[in-house]
C-alpha cells in the first residue's frame, strides 16, 4: 500500500512494446509506422524505451529493420534507448547505431533456456560474457534480463538462490543493471516481495527492474509487492502487447497505461500522462491488425465521466 512518504516518489517506466511487443506480431509493422510510434513514445515521459532487437533477421523477421529504426528515430536526451542483443555480432551492430544501453537475455531455467535460446545455460553465460567484454569499454550501459525468475512452465518453481547466483555473476562481469522477468505470469505478490527485497540487499549498486506479465491477472498486484520492496523501475508494454510462446493462450506484458494509471492515482511520480498514452495506444489495433489486451483503452481512465441515463416516462 502507498504511504504518505511514497507520494511523489519517482518511478521509472520503461516501454518494451517496440521490441517485446512487435516481435510477437505475425503482421509486419512497417518501418515508418515503427519510427512514428517510437517518436510519440519519446515525447510521453518515459525513462527508457526498448527500441528493437539486433538479432538475426531470419530469427526475428518482424525486427529486420533494426538499424533503420534506430538511426531514424528522434531521440529525446531524457530517454534511455535500449536494444536487445543476443551475441557479439548483435552488440557490434548496436554500437554502430549509438545506442544508450544493450539488454542481454537468458533464462534461469535450464529447460526454458534451451527451448527459447537453443543453448544450455552454461553456453548462454559464455556468450553473454563475450558480449559484456565487447561492450564494457564503451559508454554503453549493460542490462541483463533473466527470464523465468518466478517460475518455469516446464520445470515449475525456481530456486531463488539460482537467481541470486546469476545476478552475482553478471554483476562481477560488469553489468550495470538487472531485470527480473516473470516470463509466463507465474509470479505472485509475496514471492515477488521476497525476491526483490533480497536482490536489492545483495546487489545495492545494480539498477533493479521488474518485468511482469499479466498471464494470470496479477501484474498490478505484483507491481504493488515490488514497490513495497523498494523497486522503482518497471518494464511495461503499451496495450499489453507481447507474450511468451511457452504460455499458450497467455496475455502479454504488464500494460503500460494500466500501470501508469494506478501509480499516478496513488501519488507516485511516473512523469507520464495517462491520456497521452491512451492517445498513442489507440493506434495499436490498426498497426497490429487485432484487438489488444488493455482494459484501460476500452474503459478509459477513472476520471472519465458519463452522462446520466435518460429517465423514462
Amino acid at each position: 500500500m502507498s504511504t504518505q512518504a511514497d507520494r511523489g516518489k519517482k518511478i521509472h517506466i520503461q516501454e518494451v512494446a517496440p521490441r517485446d511487443g512487435f516481435q510477437n506480431e505475425k503482421q509486419f509493422i512497417e518501418t515508418e509506422d515503427k519510427i512514428a510510434f517510437i517518436d510519440r513514445l519519446s515525447a510521453a515521459g518515459y525513462a527508457k524505451i526498448e527500441v528493437t532487437s539486433f538479432t538475426s533477421p531470419k530469427a526475428i523477421p518482424a525486427l529486420r529493420d533494426a538499424e533503420i529504426v534506430m538511426h531514424r528515430i528522434r531521440r529525446n536526451p531524457d530517454v534511455v534507448y535500449t536494444v536487445l542483443v543476443p551475441n557479439v555480432r548483435g552488440a557490434q551492430r548496436a554500437l554502430e547505431c549509438n545506442v544508450d544501453e544493450v539488454n542481454l537475455v537468458m533464462s534461469v531455467s535450464e529447460t526454458h533456456n534451451q527451448a527459447n535460446l537453443r543453448m544450455t545455460r552454461a553456453q548462454s553465460l559464455d556468450q553473454l560474457a563475450d558480449v559484456i567484454s565487447a561492450v564494457r569499454d564503451s559508454r554503453v550501459a549493460i542490462n541483463v534480463s533473466l527470464s523465468t525468475v518466478f517460475g518455469c512452465p516446464m520445470e515449475g518453481d525456481i530456486d531463488p538462490y539460482q537467481v541470486f547466483e546469476l545476478v552475482g555473476r553478471f554483476a562481477a562481469l560488469g553489468a550495470h543493471g538487472v531485470t527480473l522477468c516473470d516470463t509466463t505470469g507465474m509470479a505472485y505478490p509475496s514471492q515477488v516481495a521476497r525476491i526483490a527485497r533480497e536482490t536489492r540487499r545483495l546487489f545495492p549498486d545494480l539498477a533493479l527492474t521488474l518485468h511482469f506479465h499479466n498471464t494470470r491477472g496479477m501484474a498490478l498486484a505484483n507491481t504493488m509487492a515490488a514497490l513495497e520492496a523498494g523497486v522503482d523501475r518497471f518494464d511495461a508494454s503499451l496495450g499489453g502487447l507481447g507474450g511468451c510462446p511457452y504460455a499458450p493462450g497467455a496475455s502479454g506484458n504488464a500494460c503500460t497505461e494500466e500501470l501508469v494509471h494506478m501509480l499516478n492515482l496513488m501519488g507516485y511520480d511516473t512523469g507520464i500522462d495517462v491520456q497521452q498514452l491512451l492517445d498513442i495506444g489507440a493506434a495499436l489495433p490498426g498497426m497490429v491488425g487485432h484487438d489488444v489486451p488493455s482494459q484501460l483503452l476500452k474503459a478509459g481512465p477513472r476520471s472519465k465521466l458519463h452522462p446520466a441515463p435518460r429517465q423514462g416516462n
